[in-house]
């Protein structure tokens, strides 16, 4: 369901389709190798997954966090975790990569696969510490290279359809940033798509539609916000929960817009509806995620 509202654009629709299944719901994945759509129970260490029935499943990834998974091109998937990387195969077997720092400060926090087939994931420190933060990329062969640093809460990241652009959210700058990308060059050319500063929003998880359009949720915002390939506010999603966490499209035609939600830091006794699953389906299509080739 879809209506217009001026200048902030189409208003869709959100149905909850799960209970508060997550303590911090994120990192929505549609693969059709996996049978559909799985994100991650961050703070618990679990992946989630979606049955045709409505029903939720879970396994635990044996590091206790979780932060983003992707489909990997030999079946199963490749993950970060609390203190770097991990591979998974079809079973949910996961094995861990050697760390990238010991544990404590630092965790994962969000990645995505680029065209060549690599993984990168950013970090975060648990307290929140500016400039902590780094960008990591797994390449296929298995080596680690941290490629941007100081960041703060490394956030979502997507490449454009045809793969020469990525969008990319550290939350604490307010800001929707977008690189250049190369195989030779990797991210570059960071600049500011989307200034965020006046409204005060924190923007968290993101996907990219088949349009050219960037969907991203807002931490504090209790919205999914659309910005067309220009910046310009296009569509809203409005949630009855604050802390929206990620999107991703889905379905057998891709689409339908599945969100993560949270309810970390938030009182039992209040947004009941926090940590579930929702969906909305806003007339655009979206994109299969990029694959890891190792």
């Amino acid at each position: 369901m879809v209506s217009c509202d001026g200048e902030s654009g189409v208003h869709v629709k959100a149905e909850r389709i799960t209970d508060a299944v997550a303590y911090h719901g994120e990192g929505p994945v549609w693969w059709p190798g996996w049978g559909g759509l799985k994100w991650v129970d961050m703070l618990a260490g679990d992946v989630l997954s979606l049955a045709p029935s409505g029903e939720v499943t879970r396994w635990h990834s044996g590091s206790p966090v979780v932060a983003a998974i992707r489909p990997r091109s030999q079946g199963g998937m490749v993950l970060g975790v609390e203190t770097g990387f991990a591979l998974a195969n079809d079973e949910g077997k996961c094995s861990l990569l050697p760390p990238l720092w010991l544990p404590g400060d630092l965790r994962m926090n969000e990645g995505a696969c680029d065209p060549e087939g690599n993984f990168w994931c950013g970090s975060m420190a648990y307290d929140r510490t500016e400039g902590a933060a780094s960008l990591w990329r797994l390449m296929p062969d298995g080596t680690t290279s941290k490629m941007i640093s100081d960041l703060t809460i490394s956030n979502g990241l997507c490449w454009s359809a045809d793969g020469t652009t990525a969008y990319y959210n550290d939350t604490e700058t307010y800001t929707i940033s977008i690189f250049d990308w190369s195989p030779e060059d990797a991210l570059h050319n960071r600049r500011v798509f989307v200034d965020l500063w006046e409204e005060q929003l924190r923007p968290d998880g993101l996907t990219v539609d088949a349009e050219g359009g960037v969907w991203t949720g807002f931490s504090n915002g209790g919205a999914v916000r659309r910005y067309d390939a220009s910046g310009v506010l296009s569509a809203v999603i409005e949630l009855p929960v604050r802390k929206v966490t990620a999107c991703t499209f889905g379905g057998e035609n891709l689409d339908q817009l599945f969100i993560t939600t949270s309810r970390e830091g938030i009182p039992d006794n209040e947004q009941p509806e926090a940590g579930s699953l929702f969906l909305a389906e806003p007339g655009i299509r979206g994109m299969l995620p990029l694959v890891f080739a190792g």
